[in-house]
């Protein structure tokens, strides 16, 4: 697939070539484990066992390069497994990783339980204080800079051009996860990024029916660790769950537009409301990440998150009132879901610098009419 086409043509076409034996337009699912060899070592188009390679997981792979401008994409059973995956070709122990004071629970969770035991050292930091970075890195021992943007849950946002200069300076890989904006709304590998990793579960995936992650890069050398780890660890994606991840990847476009309208209006609308503190939202001019979203994304996207005036147990109230806004964890799918990331998402950061407040509520604001899910939400509202 020729790189000059836009976006949306790659997220339909890019790895997704009719089938030749049938003219199928769309490629079938490969489900095999293993295929037949033409004598011993005569590989059949290079496969040979499908947790070494699968021409429905390639397939995938070849669409998430394209999609993030990569020369390189892997693809994984889960977003937790591809970032296990990459910490496991960066990291050995004696290294030290600096991570957001704001990511996603299950990835601070995943260093912390599993690799600080392993002899590998973590520090959180506030990612919009550049000198804050730049002090927090160890000169040849931090290998890694985790940056996550906009960041779950409370939508902080991070200069990712800023922070590569700052790492790349001090010899430091940068990863970001693009989870929650998808590479339909940023691209970090063209802001400087060296890896970008995705929740395929989310966004990507778009309608909550499959579970996936995946590594996106440039570096060959970075590249050919993650590939053999893929294969020797193998916690590959499922025939089955590549190929939906494909087809949802073919509206990703379409859908990432509705949600950040959706999202920009329902955001809009609740600023200022007697039972809100905050309204957490890229998209408002109010946003202290406002203008450097407004540079490297293409709209907000359709997660924001609210803290209630009336504490915990207003917060509890709120998600559990909701009718069209689901009480459920994950987000990204078509449609919307709320969640209590104190007690959900982010139980396992409890007591930690990245501790939810326990008045915050996530909405995943999906692609149904912004009429009535906005009238969800203040009918809830009002209930309180």
């Amino acid at each position: 697939m020729n790189d000059d086409y836009s976006f949306s043509t790659r997220a339909i076409h890019a790895g997704q070539e009719f089938d030749p034996t049938t003219g199928a337009v769309v490629p079938p699912i490969y489900m095999t484990s293993t295929f037949v060899q033409d004598g011993i070592g005569g590989f059949r188009g290079g496969y040979e066992y499908a947790r070494g390679g699968n021409p429905t997981r390639d397939s995938l792979q070849t669409l998430l390069a394209s999609l993030e401008g990569a020369r390189h994409a892997y693809s994984f059973a889960s977003g937790l497994a591809a970032e296990d995956t990459l910490l496991r070709a960066l990291l050995t122990p004696g290294d030290h990783i600096v991570m957001g004071n704001d990511v996603y629970g299950g990835t601070h969770r995943l260093v912390n339980r599993v690799h600080v035991p392993w002899g590998v050292s973590l520090s959180t930091v506030d990612m919009g204080d550049l000198d804050a970075v730049r002090a927090a890195i160890r000169p040849g021992t931090t290998k890694v800079l985790w940056v996550e943007t906009p960041s779950n849950p409370l939508m902080k946002i991070s200069d990712i051009a800023a922070l590569s200069a700052v790492a790349h300076e001090l010899d430091v890989i940068v990863v970001v996860d693009n989870t929650f904006a998808s590479p339909y709304l940023q691209q970090p590998l063209s802001l400087g990024a060296d890896v970008v990793v995705h929740s395929t579960t989310k966004y990507i995936g778009g309608h909550s029916d499959v579970l996936g992650g995946a590594l996106v890069l440039n570096d060959d050398e970075i590249a050919e660790k993650v590939g053999f780890l893929q294969f020797a660890v193998g916690a590959v994606s499922s025939p089955m769950d590549a190929w939906l991840t494909v087809r949802g990847i073919k509206t990703l476009a379409v859908r990432s537009e509705r949600h950040s309208l959706n999202a920009q209006t329902i955001a809009e609308a609740l600023v200022g409301h007697p039972k809100l503190d905050a309204v957490y939202y890229p998209g408002l001019t109010t946003h202290p990440g406002h203008k450097i979203a407004a540079k490297q994304m293409k709209a907000f996207g359709g997660m924001l998150s609210v803290a209630l005036s009336g504490g915990s147990a207003a917060a509890r109230a709120f998600a559990e009132a909701t009718t069209l806004f689901q009480l459920a964890e994950s987000l990204g799918g078509v449609e919307s879901l709320i969640g209590y990331p104190s007690e959900m998402t982010h139980a396992s950061v409890r007591g930690t610098e990245l501790e939810v407040p326990e008045n915050v509520v996530r909405l995943s604001v999906g692609i149904e009419d912004v009429d009535d899910l906005l009238a969800d939400v203040l009918e809830s509202l009002d209930r309180l």
